[in-house]
């Protein structure tokens, strides 16, 4: 199933919520005047767009309207979407999914993902999906279970390890995160790796702690891995809608994030949070979740996405 077709899949309940809403705006289009933007500038709130993302977007669509004297609701409905997705790819989203290509591509000798996120939020599930993801493709992929303050976590990896036929690297439970970061590094480049993913502990209370935790895990892994590239996913509950928002904020003002995993996109009618998240935060969107299934993490498209979302 294309990435198409699993997303219109997944935004079923979003598109109950906005997709609907948006077909009577168009179909009861008469002209581009004041009240046809306010309520789709509502419409777009409602489907957590968010306020600051939905406003630039009505604004820029009332300036095209203006600009290319556009006339036929057909025409600015497509102007609709082609904002929305430059709202994306100006945010990153369409590099990042090349990016993804080429390490897909196996161009780069190890690359490192540290994945972070609070408990909830499908962490060790979005682990166990890219892991089977690249192990399909060919990639030896070696997972470390650094969490090891919450009962189970790494009970847990170790199931997804065996489902996407991937190592695993842990220790007994209390374990300081930046010592099994230490032997994953070391058992990286003895099992020639091409991917370590590394779990953490979905803590947030107390920034400072988090911090220092994830300094110490970076610093063991510049040490043992100088020469691998970094990256710092922060996986969200796209069921949160808003809340989800404030979560990366606060995780962005302590940690190098570089991009965003968004889960349960099949279970909310709050997709439209995906655009909210690129346009405030700056964070390119590299995958979504749209189901269960072990194939169900896809990078992310935003072309697609926006057709999807919008009907």
């Amino acid at each position: 199933m294309s990435f198409f077709d699993k997303i219109k899949k997944g935004l079923e309940k979003t598109r109950q919520a906005v997709t609907g809403q948006l077909e009577q705006i168009f179909s009861d289009f008469r002209k581009a005047d004041e009240a046809f933007f306010e309520e789709l500038e509502e419409t777009l709130i409602l489907g957590d767009i968010g306020v600051e993302t939905s406003l630039e977007t009505v604004k820029r669509l009332r300036e095209q309207t203006r600009e290319k004297k556009l006339r036929d609701p057909s025409e600015i409905r497509l102007a609709l979407e082609d904002i929305l997705v430059s709202i994306l790819l100006n945010d990153g989203s369409e590099k990042a999914v090349e990016n993804e290509a080429r390490h897909v591509q196996g161009k780069d000798p190890i690359k490192v993902v540290l994945v972070i996120g609070v408990n909830g939020v499908g962490k060790t599930t979005t682990i166990g999906k890219l892991a089977a993801s690249l192990t399909s493709q060919g990639k030896k992929v070696l997972l470390c279970a650094a969490d090891t303050f919450r009962a189970a976590a790494a009970d847990q990896l170790e199931i997804w390890a065996k489902r996407a036929d991937a190592d695993l690297i842990r220790q007994s439970e209390g374990t300081n995160p930046a010592a099994v970061v230490f032997d994953a590094c070391a058992a990286a480049k003895a099992r020639g790796s091409d991917y370590l993913i590394c779990d953490t502990a979905g803590r947030l209370h107390n920034k400072q702690n988090l911090m220092n935790e994830l300094s110490k895990i970076s610093r063991v892994i510049d040490r043992e891995l100088p020469d691998a590239e970094r990256e710092t996913l922060l996986v969200i509950d796209a069921t949160t809608g808003q809340n989800g928002l404030i979560q990366a904020k606060q995780f962005k003002d302590t940690v190098d994030v570089t991009g965003i995993v968004l889960t349960k996109l099949d279970g909310t009618a709050k997709g439209g949070i995906v655009i909210a998240i690129a346009h405030e935060l700056g964070i390119p969107v590299r995958y979504v979740g749209v189901g269960e299934g072990i194939d169900d993490l896809m990078p992310f498209n935003a072309r697609e996405f926006v057709r999807a979302l919008l009907g």
